[in-house]
């Protein structure tokens, strides 16, 4: 296999959802691909910081974009914002007037982005944003509801990676489970969706697999395997 960017969510895809654990197998497989040439990037929900820090630990290519792509971090104190946090701070302060059960998700500390727990109907959110051309987006990374500001996704944000590496569209493979990962299919050449994937995300993907979180990774990686070998 030609040396690819292997695009990684965490939460739900080399993790579960609940508790937040690394399944070390999957860890394991990720850090075998980086010592056979190719890049492996966390792009998640959680703070950029975050996955950085397992990068570091868990062997992989140290660069993470966090925040749903509001953050590059490529260093202990480098990091690219894309986002706006205002914008999100007045979307957030407008949804409580409306859903008073809105309340921010005890995260690490976010530059780009406001965190909410999952206990209020995503749509009905979504519906207020949109109809007030408040500049923000809403969406359900399973973990949490994330408010972005407009034109903020994984996928933008994986782009300043491809930047970095003179990488074209074929060279990336994405993996991972949820609503948020749906750009970063989109833009890339290769991508799984696990079994723990809602229907309308797996029918994004280019392939999807059975299993569930760390199993499923192991699954993804030997799905896309396969497939590489085919073309």
């Amino acid at each position: 296999m030609k040396p690819k960017i292997f695009a990684i969510d965490i939460d739900g895809t080399i993790t579960d959802n609940k508790g937040g654990r690394v399944d070390l197998d999957a860890l394991g497989a990720l850090r075998y691909l980086v010592k056979l040439g190719h890049k492996v990037i966390y792009v998640t929900g959680r703070s950029s910081i975050e996955a950085y820090v397992l990068s570091i630990f868990g062997g992989t290519t140290r660069i993470a974009v966090g925040e749903n792509g509001g953050i590059i971090t490529s260093g202990p104190n480098e990091h690219k914002l894309i986002g706006n946090k205002q914008k999100c701070l007045d979307a957030f302060e407008f949804l409580k007037t409306k859903i008073p059960e809105a309340i921010e998700k005890p995260v690490f500390p976010r530059m780009t982005e406001v965190v909410l727990e999952r206990n209020f109907d995503v749509n009905i959110g979504k519906k207020l944003f949109a109809d007030n051309d408040l500049g923000v987006t809403l969406t359900d990374s399973q973990y949490a509801y994330h408010i972005n500001s407009k034109g903020v996704d994984k996928a933008n944000g994986f782009v300043e990676v491809m930047n970095m590496f003179s990488a074209r569209k074929e060279d990336v493979i994405a993996i991972g489970d949820s609503e948020t990962d749906v750009p970063l299919f989109k833009l890339a050449g290769t991508s799984v969706a696990l079994g723990n994937a809602p229907k309308n995300v797996q029918s994004q993907a280019t392939l999807s697999v059975l299993g569930h979180q760390g199993d499923g990774m192991i699954e993804a990686l030997e799905a896309v395997q396969l497939q590489l070998l085919v073309e």
